[in-house]
């Protein structure tokens, strides 16, 4: 039978462990993402890397993990991804193809609004897809399409990058360039700037698709990295903080 100092001793210690807070079973110290230039939501140029990635840090900073960033071209940082060389990706849209090899947390805040840029003066109707069969689209490569985008089978030309697709679109050689408007407008008030009259946006927009950091399903610590980045997450949304960081980029739509 125990002595009554080592009853309250028990009792003092469970008082303890109830008042400690639970540690989580896993643990994440740092997450190593690749990015590509997306401005002005990711970006090397941009002094923060853009508000995709400021939204990211300051989520996993809210947690106390690290973020180990990287830039590559867009092809590339979705082939490292799948290889293993990277944590996640921070700038992806979902897609049921990029569901084999990427989990998706909850998305950044982030809406990018997918429509076309045009030449000015131009008079394509694209509310109706069907009817842009004769023209040449230029779009990214690996990039994923709103769904109206791929059902319609339009012809494409690919670029590298927004920037390369806008000056084929600027030089003639496609007749629309499908485009984040964010980024469009981004581009022509910053590396376009002279050429931004002979530029136009066509309404409607295509769709209106959520941004999000995703995380390869290769990483050993997927699990608890997943948990961080949606805590963090979670907490820039209630603490307002993420509508603060959201309106940086609110000026380009």
């Amino acid at each position: 039978m125990p002595s009554r100092r080592q009853t309250l001793l028990t009792l003092a210690s469970t008082a303890l462990a109830l008042d400690a807070p639970a540690k989580a079973p896993d643990t994440v110290k740092r997450i190593r993402l690749v990015a590509t230039e997306f401005p002005p939501y990711t970006s090397e140029a941009i002094v923060d890397g853009g508000t995709a990635v400021a939204i990211t840090r300051a989520a996993l900073e809210r947690v106390g993990v690290g973020l180990e960033l990287g830039y590559r071209p867009w092809a590339r940082a979705l082939n490292e991804v799948q290889g293993g060389l990277w944590d996640g990706v921070i700038g992806a849209w979902h897609s049921r193809e990029r569901e084999s090899f990427l989990s998706f947390p909850q998305a950044l805040g982030i809406t990018n609004r997918i429509g076309f840029m045009a030449r000015a003066g131009s008079s394509h109707a694209v509310g109706d897809l069907s009817k842009l069969g004769h023209l040449k689209i230029g779009t990214v490569r690996d990039y994923a399409s709103p769904p109206a985008f791929e059902q319609a089978k339009l012809r494409r030309d690919e670029a590298l990058d927004d920037i390369s697709n806008m000056r084929k679109l600027l030089a003639g050689r496609i007749d629309l360039a499908l485009i984040d408007k964010g980024v469009a407008f981004h581009l022509l008030q910053t590396q376009m700037r002279d050429a931004a009259p002979s530029f136009t946006w066509l309404e409607p927009a295509l769709a209106d698709v959520p941004l999000y950091t995703a995380l390869s399903k290769r990483s050993t610590g997927l699990q608890a990295q997943m948990a961080a980045l949606n805590k963090g997450l979670a907490e820039l949304q209630s603490s307002g903080e993420l509508a603060r960081l959201l309106q940086r980029s609110a000026r380009w739509l």
